[in-house]
């Protein structure tokens, strides 16, 4: 029997920083809560494997679909994880890079057990801007490629470490996107050219055997009056990885790959496709993300088997 437990940042108990009054929680809940269960549903399905899940208060399980575990009184999520780690065989982790989270979450499951990018990969892609630096230096397409015939016409601001579209804001001039970062006082920003195009993201399924494009999905970004980016959704399996666009995301996603030794599992890569350059790198995700939801029955196929197998074999080989 393989014992796996499932720790999913929000629903397991974690908190947002400066979310005094749970209204990020609230928001972001929901779509913390569907990639557990996704996760969960996969796992369950699996021969021989036994699922333990983290769920607090506001995110118990359903009747009778895994065994729920909490922290104790006065616990830390870390010393909880920890905890829960050492007596399963396996642990998946779903938690932002934000503040360096994953990255210390993976020190407290171990290599071993980890089901995922290893700590390298984590701790690159929890900043942006590293990320785009070693990705631009491999050859890739991203937006510091712009060359000087081609100025944006405007700027975008972002936590480096940040979350999706938190605090992210588009400007129409470089002076005011310098203007807002100088601004800020919660921590590294980061400056780049805003790509025009269509946001896509595409789902990747890494192993020592290399990169397999799962999906291409629709990134569903809403922009206010005053720049502010808004995640309204992510429209799965949009385009078959077999079309043309298809074939040349699969080939972004090997390279991306080989630039960034250490992804395993399943990792996102954000991307606009702009009409002239193509597919242009914004970031990337080491971890699941909600593009994992309904994946495995529109593909027909448990991931969450995928990559558990995947890990074993790879960690069984490395002991070899």
């Amino acid at each position: 029997m393989t014992r796996v437990l499932v720790f999913e940042y929000l629903t397991g108990g974690g908190l947002i920083d400066g979310d005094t009054d749970g209204a990020a929680g609230d928001e972001l809940m929901p779509m913390g809560r569907a990639m557990r269960d996704a996760l969960v549903a996969d796992l369950l399905r699996i021969d021989g494997c036994s699922v333990s899940v983290a769920a607090c208060e506001r995110a118990p399980l359903a009747a009778g679909s895994a065994r729920a575990v909490q922290a104790c009184a006065g616990e830390s999520v870390f010393d909880f994880v920890a905890r829960q780690a050492a007596q399963h065989d396996l642990a998946w982790i779903v938690a932002p890079e934000t503040g360096g989270l994953l990255a210390q979450f993976h020190g407290c499951v171990g290599a071993d057990r980890w089901l995922g990018c290893d700590r390298a990969a984590i701790e690159l892609a929890s900043s942006k801007g590293a990320t785009l630096r070693r990705l631009h230096d491999a050859g890739l397409p991203t937006p510091l490629g712009i060359t000087p015939g081609a100025q944006p016409t405007r700027w975008v601001v972002k936590p480096d470490d940040g979350a999706g579209c938190v605090a992210t804001r588009v400007h129409a001039s470089h002076a005011a996107a310098q203007q807002d970062a100088r601004s800020r006082a919660e921590g590294p920003t980061t400056i780049e050219p805003w790509v025009e195009g269509e946001p896509l993201s595409i789902s990747v399924l890494c192993s020592n055997a290399g990169a397999e494009l799962l999906s291409v999905n629709r990134q569903r970004i809403g922009m206010s009056s005053d720049g502010q980016l808004t995640f309204n959704g992510v429209d799965v399996n949009v385009i078959p990885p077999t079309s043309e666009r298809g074939a040349a995301l699969s080939a972004l996603a090997s390279r991306v790959a080989r630039a960034v030794p250490g992804l395993h599992g399943f990792v996102g890569i954000d991307l606009v496709w702009h009409p002239t350059r193509g597919p242009v790198v914004i970031e990337l995700n080491p971890r699941v993300t909600c593009a994992y939801v309904g994946l495995s029955a529109a593909l027909g196929r448990n991931l969450a088997a995928d990559v558990v197998r995947a890990h074993t074999r790879e960690w069984s080989d490395a002991l070899v």
